[in-house]
């Protein structure tokens, strides 16, 4: 999906594409988020959409996303993923029943900021909602804390794009840098982790 197509479907379809479109992104990311809300800032100079529209509408639509993938944790359940993780995949993991009850644990002390906080840093913004659906957090909690976290997410890029304007895809780039950072930084966090498993497992 490039922008000539971004720029039709909001032209037609208004605040109403921009929602759908974050929506889906959170749900199975056709295109970042990074990219749909900088360039929908950058057209709010020359078409009738607005800034605060623009930032209703895709906080509404992440939070909508966000439901749904809270819903699939939901139905997913502890137990299923102990049932999951006690065959093959587990032993192939290194996963067992302590790891899960620990990981329940520990989102249920710090859940609150693991939803505001996670809700801005790329890649976790999505995921986020599977655990809290697992843990059956409360489902209004999670909704203004996805809200807030997310409106506040929304709100730097739209403006980024704005206040750029014709340059708004410069913005990207320092996107691009920290969503690579954070992604190194957690698959370094998990290979620590199995090593230190490996190890006392020996």
């Amino acid at each position: 999906m490039n922008t000539t197509v971004l720029t039709e479907l909001i032209n037609q379809y208004g605040y109403l594409a921009i929602a759908l479109l974050i929506a889906l992104e959170n749900i199975f990311p056709p295109i970042p988020s990074e990219v749909i809300l900088t360039f929908a800032g950058f057209l709010t100079l020359n078409s009738e959409l607005h800034i605060l529209g623009v930032i209703v509408a895709s906080t509404i639509g992440a939070v909508l996303g966000a439901l749904i993938l809270y819903l699939a944790g939901h139905l997913l359940s502890a137990e299923r993923l102990e049932k999951i993780l006690s065959g093959k995949v587990g032993q192939l993991l290194h996963f067992n029943d302590k790891d899960i009850a620990k990981s329940i644990n520990f989102f249920k002390k710090h859940g609150s900021k693991a939803i505001f906080f996670g809700r801005l840093v790329p890649v976790i913004r999505s995921l986020i909602s599977i655990p809290a659906g697992m843990t059956h957090f409360d489902c209004k909690k999670f909704i203004v804390l996805s809200f807030l976290g997310t409106a506040i997410w929304n709100t730097i890029l739209i403006c980024s794009g704005h206040y750029l304007g014709a340059s708004w895809e410069k913005i990207l780039t320092v996107f691009d840098s920290f969503t690579t950072i954070v992604v190194v930084l957690l698959g370094l966090i998990i290979v620590g982790y199995y090593f230190v498993k490996m190890k006392k497992a020996k």
